[in-house]
């Protein structure tokens, strides 16, 4: 009887360890598509973008690498569409592209120049490594909002 006893509470002892370690351990995160919110169709029309970041321009001596590395990235993929006209200088824009790059996260955002850098953003999209050269999905998510703007 002892022992059907000690056996009884070592198994309950042992299945409530797998359990808390099954719910303790990190779960993959599960990450659901993300859906490309609307262009604005106030901005269908424009012709000219600059492209710049959160934290300065391409040419700003404190710019992080990344921040640097992703305005050359979005400005590559805006040459290759070919849309737009890139522009040097904010003031010759439409169309204002703002980005960032971290670690945890990219963001690339679309401003009207009108009014910009106060005026709220009209199209933003964010992703994990969002903004790398060669392959950026949110430049692709970009032109594909755009498209579906455009032939409405």
């Amino acid at each position: 009887m002892k022992n059907s006893i000690h056996f009884s509470v070592v198994l309950t002892v042992a299945v409530l360890l797998a359990a808390s370690v099954a719910w303790a351990a990190p779960q993959p995160a599960k990450t659901a598509p993300q859906s490309v919110p609307p262009f604005p169709g106030t901005l269908v029309n424009a012709r000219y973008v600059y492209v710049t970041s959160y934290d300065g321009d391409q040419f700003n001596i404190n710019l992080f690498p990344e921040d640097r590395q992703a305005i050359s990235t979005v400005q590559d993929a805006m040459q290759k569409w070919g849309k737009f006209t890139l522009v040097y200088e904010p003031n010759q824009a439409d169309i204002v592209l703002m980005v960032t790059s971290r670690p945890s996260e990219d963001i690339l955002a679309v401003y009207d120049a009108r009014g910009w850098p106060q005026n709220q953003y009209l199209w933003r999209m964010m992703g994990r490594s969002g903004l790398q050269p060669g392959e950026s999905p949110l430049v692709t998510n970009l032109e594909k909002a755009f498209t579906l703007a455009t032939t409405k």
